[in-house]
């Protein structure tokens, strides 16, 4: 099988999504997979550059052996004018693509990109996936636009041969935009039970970064929005007295240097590690007693179920949220999830964990159990099936037409 994958982000440089993990294992399962993909950060890096060239990279995320070919048109480099650029250009790659490639299949999961595919897929009769990991027309930057976002966005759900959401919130969000029920599920993200392993040595991570035996680490992952609650639980640690509580963050993004300005203007330990290499990322979860997601109960996040629950769950550690409705849909209670109101209070709530030691181990065994159900080897069974269903379909179909 062929797939093409088509985004409105970076698959270079962002954490790796559910879809990152799915395409290197069919990739290694010999399907041949390709990616277009968008250079987000452009506007946050600057640069002199004003119109990019077209690149093309080799790329693995996940697994050294399952490199994936990741085209990047150029676009003008000016606001709004980079959309306006991508009509042409990104339109002109994804014919390119049908036309070299012979994709006998097209995955989205955004607006831009997602929509110039679709319109070009049904005149080659290639079926169509879309994907939902996000509410993507609140994650575009100019907010004079996600009302145009979320046209666009109804119109590729309700396009789509098939319909896969990654929960059950975000099935229901795909209802409410239009999606045939009987064309949309839900395949759930997943863990790799053996690189997500809760005895995984930790010392190492803990010595590198000043952490001491006796200390509690509370520690974060991933893209750094402002509404990631971090910022106030920066806030709010600093008025605990007991100075061995370190919050450990692994990520940059939006509000990285509004927490660094917070540790240093209240004094607050908190160790920013940076951007980590993929492989890395469960050491420092084991270097950890509480994980935590203390984003707002916003429309971006009010539906979603980000991948860094099931890899914190995996590696045995419980996990502070807020009531976050898609959150609480999937976890449910008594799985090593505990829910507070606001980002501020992840951290009188870890207190209260740490006092009694063995809460914090029957959570985490919770969690564990919770998530090792999601492997990732069976997750991918099922999606390289029901794909294989979708163009076994429209073969028949063209070959009935032809008939």
């Amino acid at each position: 099988m062929k797939m093409l994958i088509v985004q409105d982000t970076d698959w270079i440089r962002r954490n790796p999504y559910q879809h990152t993990h799915l395409a290197e294992r069919l990739a290694r399962r010999g399907h041949e997979i390709r990616v277009i993909d968008y250079e987000i950060l452009w506007r946050a890096e600057g640069g002199k550059e004003i119109l990019s060239r077209r690149q093309v990279f080799a790329v693995s995320r996940i697994f050294e052996d399952a490199s994936i070919p990741v085209i990047r048109p150029g676009i003008l480099k000016i606001p709004i004018l980079d959309y306006v650029s991508m009509l042409i250009t990104y339109r002109k790659e994804i014919n390119r693509q049908i036309r070299e490639f012979g994709p006998d299949i097209i995955m989205g999961n955004d607006i831009l990109t997602t929509y110039l595919a679709y319109k070009a897929a049904p005149k080659n009769n290639i079926p169509t996936v879309f994907y939902s990991i996000d509410i993507d027309h609140k994650l575009i930057p100019f907010r004079f636009l996600q009302p145009i976002g979320k046209v666009i966005e109804g119109k590729n759900i309700r396009n789509a041969d098939l319909v896969i959401a990654i929960n059950e919130g975000l099935r229901e969000y795909t209802l409410r935009m239009g999606a045939d029920p009987d064309k949309t599920l839900v395949i759930r993200a997943g863990i790799d039970p053996q690189r997500y392993d809760p005895g995984i040595e930790s010392r190492v991570i803990r010595e590198e970064y000043g952490i001491e035996k006796d200390d509690v680490v509370l520690f974060f992952m991933g893209w750094l929005y402002h509404f990631s609650g971090l910022k106030e639980v920066a806030i709010e640690l600093s008025k605990v007295r007991d100075k061995n509580i370190k919050l450990l963050i692994v990520g940059d993004g939006d509000a990285f240097n509004d927490i660094q300005r917070i540790r240093e203007e209240y004094g607050v330990q908190i160790i920013l590690a940076g951007k980590q290499p993929y492989e890395n990322i469960p050491k420092f979860i084991a270097s950890s007693d509480i994980c935590l997601l203390p984003a707002y109960n916003n429309k971006v996040m009010r539906d979603i179920v980000p991948i860094k629950m099931y890899e914190y769950m995996a590696m045995g550690k419980p996990v502070i949220t807020t009531k976050l409705p898609g959150i609480m849909k999937e976890f449910g209670e008594d799985n090593g999830v505990v829910y507070v109101d606001e980002p501020e209070d992840s951290v009188g709530k870890a207190i209260e964990l740490v006092e009694d030691g063995s809460v914090l181990k029957e959570l985490g065994s919770k969690a564990r159990s919770f998530a090792e159900r999601n492997s990732w080897d069976n997750i991918t069974d099922e999606f390289e099936s029901i794909l294989g269903v979708i163009v076994k379909e429209k073969q028949n179909e063209r070959s009935s037409k032809r008939i």
